[in-house]
């Protein structure tokens, strides 16, 4: 997206700068506002909407991404959303920058690796030829994984698109793990919607956002 000064900006749900709930090692993660998709029991359903969220420069967040990489060593990105391909050109800027900066690259989308190649923008082949780590296909609240960490149901596929990373890194076997973080008077959690913390947002008490995988 394209702001009225013709400077690139991002619809972005939420930012969490160090992470190790979103991928291997400690990533930067960012959630984009918008999805095409409606998987039932999306984990994230206040980020469907393409409205809302928060517009940022492509600037504004290469400096949060610097940021991290200084003050936490951070070794890559993990984008999410929302649905990141729906959002391919900026995501594109962005992976191109990581990589840049000798960052990793990670996505969850709700597509396939296959549909994901048959989408007609082509900013989506840029993103994904900048990507280390594709984690594929709709969410199915029917099918939670229970043995690959960062994977939220069976049906979801990791595909090591370089080889920077290893598909028999014990990395992929420890168990899950929720972030939660208190700002202010506002809870947020990230990382695998585990059944047992499913009702921590909605307690009265609370302004609670949860921010999942998928």
């Amino acid at each position: 997206m394209e702001c009225a000064d013709g400077v690139l900006s991002l619809n972005v749900a939420q930012i969490v700068p160090c992470t190790e709930a979103e991928g291997p090692g400690r990533r930067f993660g960012l959630w984009f506002q918008g999805c095409p998709l409606r998987c039932p029991g999306c984990c994230n359903p206040e980020m469907l909407p393409f409205s809302g969220g928060q517009q940022l420069t492509m600037a504004e967040v290469f400096a949060q991404i610097a940021d991290a990489q200084m003050r936490d060593g951070i070794e890559g990105i993990t984008l999410l959303g929302g649905e990141p391909l729906a959002h391919a050109r900026s995501g594109a800027v962005l992976a191109r920058h990581a990589r840049a900066h000798g960052l990793s690259v990670m996505i969850f989308s709700g597509y396939t690796l296959a549909e994901a190649r048959r989408l007609p923008d082509p900013d989506v082949a840029e993103l994904l030829a900048r990507t280390d780590i594709l984690v594929d296909g709709p969410y199915d609240r029917e099918q939670p994984e229970t043995k690959r960490r960062w994977i939220g149901s069976v049906n979801q596929q990791i595909h090591f698109l370089t080889d920077r990373y290893r598909a028999d890194d014990p990395c992929w076997e420890r168990r899950n793990t929720l972030e939660i973080r208190l700002q202010g008077m506002e809870v947020t959690i990230n990382g695998f919607p585990a059944r047992a913390a499913v009702g921590l947002w909605k307690r009265p008490t609370q302004q609670a956002s949860r921010k999942g995988t998928r």
